[in-house]
């Protein structure tokens, strides 16, 4: 078996700070990490290869310094590391990034056919959770989004079963193989990375595909020119000028009591606004109590 794994190299969210003239993200000085959705991937496709001996390869797209991140993923036990890294691929949104994707994957699956592609259900950065449906969209390929936890893979019958979370519950799935799946938080717990996966990761060679390398032709599809969607600002949420009250009372009808004693100070419409809808309320009882009467 052959398995892809899409990852992201995404500023810590913890972190992240706003400009507060140029309303812009300030990384600098922000640690980037792996996206912590994509490493819920990455520990299903390392379960599958120690089960079936699969080959993992985990790629994405960004500038340079997204090596680190590709290498982080070697040392956890993946095999190969693609960075998929052009000048032309600046702005890219999700629909841009999706096909830059979908394109190096079409390439990759002409050197070693690929059964099943991975990704994190979204980005911390983004939480858009578009660019996996994007992905299986552009190659043809089963999408199973929302997974967490593959009950069942038969790579010889070319079939897989899975758990999907879904309102109200869980869908039980079964799918053909090849496919796209986007995994959920909480299904496993990721591995740590032993000594010998940290030296085999500082040595390994992470491949680096540009343009041609991923197979784009057509440049009117990347980067800005190929995203029909831009972020116009971003900003924080401004803090609460009121702070919060603390309501005393020995029991809880005192604490109830003093509350709407409290609300109806701050806000005195309200009390009148209330007796006269309780006042409407009783009108309309009084009023289908009478025919009962006369029945009666």
């Amino acid at each position: 078996m052959h398995i892809a794994v899409c990852i992201k190299q995404v500023p810590d969210s913890a972190q992240i700070r706003v400009h507060p003239v140029t309303n812009t993200i300030m990384r600098q000085g922000v640690p980037a990490i792996v996206n912590p959705f994509d490493l819920f991937a990455l520990e299903e496709a390392l379960r599958i290869k120690d089960a079936t001996g699969a080959t993992v390869t985990v790629l994405t797209m960004g500038p340079p310094p997204a090596e680190e991140a590709l290498r982080k993923c070697l040392s956890f036990g993946a095999d190969h590391a693609i960075l998929i890294t052009d000048k032309v691929f600046s702005g890219a949104d999700t629909l841009a990034t999706s096909f830059v994707l979908a394109s190096a994957l079409r390439t990759l699956n002409e050197r070693q056919p690929l059964d099943l592609i991975f990704t994190g259900k979204q980005t911390i950065d983004g939480d858009t959770a578009q660019v996996g449906p994007g992905i299986a969209i552009r190659l043809g390929y089963q999408l199973l989004t929302y997974v967490s936890k593959i009950r069942e893979l038969d790579p010889a019958a070319r079939r897989l079963v899975v758990e999907r979370r879904a309102e109200g519950g869980v869908q039980v799935l079964q799918s053909a193989l090849p496919a796209v799946i986007t995994m959920l938080e909480g299904g496993n717990e990721m591995r740590f990375a032993d000594m010998p996966g940290m030296f085999r990761a500082a040595r390994q060679e992470v491949e680096i595909w540009n343009r041609d390398g991923a197979g784009i032709a057509d440049l009117t599809q990347v980067g800005l020119k190929g995203s029909p969607t831009a972020v116009a600002q971003v900003f924080g949420p401004k803090p609460k000028a009121v702070k919060a009250q603390r309501i005393e009372g020995a029991t809880p009808a005192e604490m109830a009591e003093a509350f709407v004693d409290k609300l109806f100070a701050d806000f005195p419409q309200l009390e009148g606004e209330l007796l006269a809808h309780l006042d409407q309320l009783a009108g309309q009882d009084s009023g289908l109590a009478a025919p009962q009467g006369e029945n009666a």
